[in-house]
């Protein structure tokens, strides 16, 4: 044991602090689909539900959730079709319009971290990794 921590419990910080250097995250997951449901809506404008589905791959019930979030956060609006008053038509806002022009955040690089470690630092990380490399 380590410091008195359990395995489980080393094992949970470990997970913790590694899901911040996964490349595929749940952080940029969830960025990528804001990102493809924002691009199909300015594909589309004034873009329906069932248009965003199909653009997304996704199903309707899952496209509506996630719209709704994307209006209560100022990126989409919806209003009556004009050519349908049982549809709503989506269109972005002008947030959701500079929100799909920014470049595609991350939460930063593992070696940007690793480079502003102490050498004795960056040394315990390397050992540590060497043992879980063995215990695999």
């Amino acid at each position: 044991m380590l410091w008195g921590s359990s395995p489980a419990a080393v094992a949970t910080r470990f997970t913790d602090i590694a899901q911040n250097f996964v490349a595929d995250g749940p952080a940029e997951r969830a960025e990528r689909a804001k990102r493809a449901l924002l691009s199909a809506v300015s594909q589309h404008e004034p873009a329906t539900l069932n248009q965003v589905a199909d653009a997304t791959g996704r199903g309707a019930p899952a496209v509506s959730r996630s719209v709704d979030m994307l209006v209560r956060a100022g990126l989409i609006e919806r209003a009556p079709d004009p050519n349908n008053r049982r549809r709503l038509a989506m269109r972005l806002t002008q947030a959701g319009k500079e929100a799909l022009e920014r470049p595609f955040a991350t939460r930063g690089s593992l070696v940007e971290m690793l480079e502003r470690m102490a050498p004795s630092e960056l040394r315990a990380v390397e050992r540590a990794i060497e043992i879980l490399e063995r215990a695999h």
